[in-house]
């Protein structure tokens, strides 16, 4: 096995197509597909479909591309290592975030100690953050859990409970709290499946024999806040994400407080590049929570 072979492998697959990963490496086409081929022949093994000009990953594509992105992690970690002046001074940082206003902090501390730094912020549910982590799409993750995997170094930011919000015209705007039962009497608007936020909501009400059901179902959090600001229903969100927004009252629920804890995450095997542990660094000095080595 050549460590080219494996190279033209990883980019081929990452990339999504072989004159992407030629592009990538500054080597022809014809380059990357004979060292691909020439390491499926040598041990007998399929790791791309390939159809017409597209191209997928077999299972063992899938589980060989797990190997090297360890392996080209750990080679990028030794060049960070070698070179960190520079990647402070002109790397590029990817972060994924459920609500990226809980980071605005170490944000504004790690630009002003790091301006050269490139940061990169989009946002998803929960489960879009942890799946961008494991395809190393992303380097860091915030999201409204403490993840049960064993795999990641977590830093907790901060802890809030659930709460319900209506448009400020809505007839509940009149009150500051509202019972579980009572919400089966209005439309409710949840955000979509996968949202930690729902998902949390849901099991509080079934312990209390209440079955929930929305009325609409909302990509993303502003489209949520859209649609109630617009006298569409009844929204629910964290109250660290609650922003002042005119247009919006807030609402307790009175029931025991279901508390979303927020989280800046990165994989274990990763803690250690030059950016992710300076951007780690900045958090556990903006607080007093700990770190966490799951």
């Amino acid at each position: 096995m050549r460590y080219v072979q494996l190279r033209a492998f990883h980019y081929v697959a990452i990339s999504g197509g072989f004159s992407r990963a030629a592009e990538a490496l500054c080597l022809t086409q014809p380059a990357i597909s004979d060292q691909v081929r020439k390491l499926e022949e040598e041990y007998d093994v399929l790791l791309f479909n390939r159809h017409k000009k597209q191209v997928s990953l077999t299972d063992a594509g899938v589980k060989l591309l797990e190997i090297t992105h360890r392996l080209f992690e750990v080679e990028q970690q030794a060049l960070d290592f070698l070179s960190e002046s520079r990647v402070l001074r002109a790397g590029k940082l990817r972060i994924m975030a459920d609500a990226a206003h809980h980071i605005l902090g170490i944000l504004g501390a790690f630009r002003e100690k790091y301006p050269s730094v490139q940061i990169s912020v989009q946002t998803g549910n929960s489960e879009e953050v942890i799946s961008s982590l494991y395809r190393y799409e992303a380097d860091i993750g915030v999201l409204g859990e403490v993840p049960k995997a064993r795999d990641f170094l977590i830093h907790k930011l901060n802890s809030s409970p659930i709460i319900a919000f209506v448009a400020r015209d809505h007839p509940l705007s009149r009150f500051s709290n509202i019972d579980l039962a009572e919400l089966l009497q209005w439309p409710l608007v949840f955000r979509e499946k996968g949202s930690k936020t729902r998902q949390k909501l849901e099991d509080l009400a079934l312990e209390k024999n209440v079955v929930l059901k929305p009325a609409i179902e909302a990509e993303g959090r502003e489209a949520v806040r859209e649609i109630v600001a617009g006298g569409a229903g009844i929204g629910f969100v964290s109250l660290a994400e609650f922003s002042n927004d005119s247009r919006l009252h807030p609402l307790s629920i009175n029931t025991r407080e279901e508390l979303m804890d927020e989280t800046l995450i990165c994989l274990q095997e990763r803690s250690n590049g030059t950016l992710i542990n300076a951007f780690f660094k900045i958090a556990s000095e903006s607080d007093t929570h700990n770190i966490i080595k799951n």
